[in-house]
């Protein structure tokens, strides 16, 4: 019986593997592919009040994370946003501290992190806040005492708008080397005087 021949079979190998290639390629091109995610739903719009139902609130800071910062600040509702005037103690002399509003209206743990994160009445809870520039900026004096004059723009008191600060918190940041986003007072903001 005749033996094959190289040339006959150094033909047929690159014949199978075209072959092999062919199908894979088959193979590949009719497998199921994923759907791309469908893109996150667009936020809903922010509802901003011009007006809200209450004139006047108030809220009365007492200390957080072992500070012995207390006060209380009146807030009335203006044109433009919410007058905030007040004072308070126990502040680092001469030091400037921030004044913000918070997110949820809750100061019951010990740091006053149950307050959540600094709210922006116009583009809601964010984590950076206004520490560094006014408004939101009191310096105490040589006593500790700080007197609170500042406007929250865009905020309204009641009403339920995403621009109502009325049960949200007012917190007060601390400002000593190694504290200074520690939150040393918190009160939550509420409707009368």
């Amino acid at each position: 019986m005749p033996q094959p021949t190289i040339d006959v079979i150094s033909r047929s190998v690159p014949a199978t593997l075209l072959a092999g290639a062919v199908l894979l390629l088959a193979a590949c091109a009719s497998a199921p592919r994923e759907a791309p995610a469908p893109p996150p739903p667009p936020e809903p719009p922010r509802e901003i009040a011009q007006r809200g139902t209450v004139s006047r609130a108030i809220a009365n800071l007492a200390s957080s994370s072992g500070s012995l910062v207390s006060g209380r600040v009146l807030l009335t509702a203006t044109g433009d946003g919410v007058r905030v005037r007040g004072q308070v103690g126990g502040l680092v002399r001469n030091g400037s501290h921030g004044l913000q509003v918070h997110e949820r209206g809750d100061c019951s743990a010990v740091d006053a992190r149950s307050a959540g994160r600094y709210y922006d009445p116009l583009a809601g809870a964010r984590q950076d806040g206004a520490v560094g520039e006014a408004p939101g900026r009191i310096v105490a004096g040589p006593d500790g005492v700080a007197t609170v004059d500042l406007v929250v723009p865009g905020a309204v008191l009641g009403g339920g708008a995403d621009n109502d600060i009325l049960g949200r918190a007012m917190l007060v940041l601390g400002a000593t080397p190694g504290a200074i986003s520690a939150r040393v007072a918190c009160g939550v903001i509420t409707a009368g005087e």
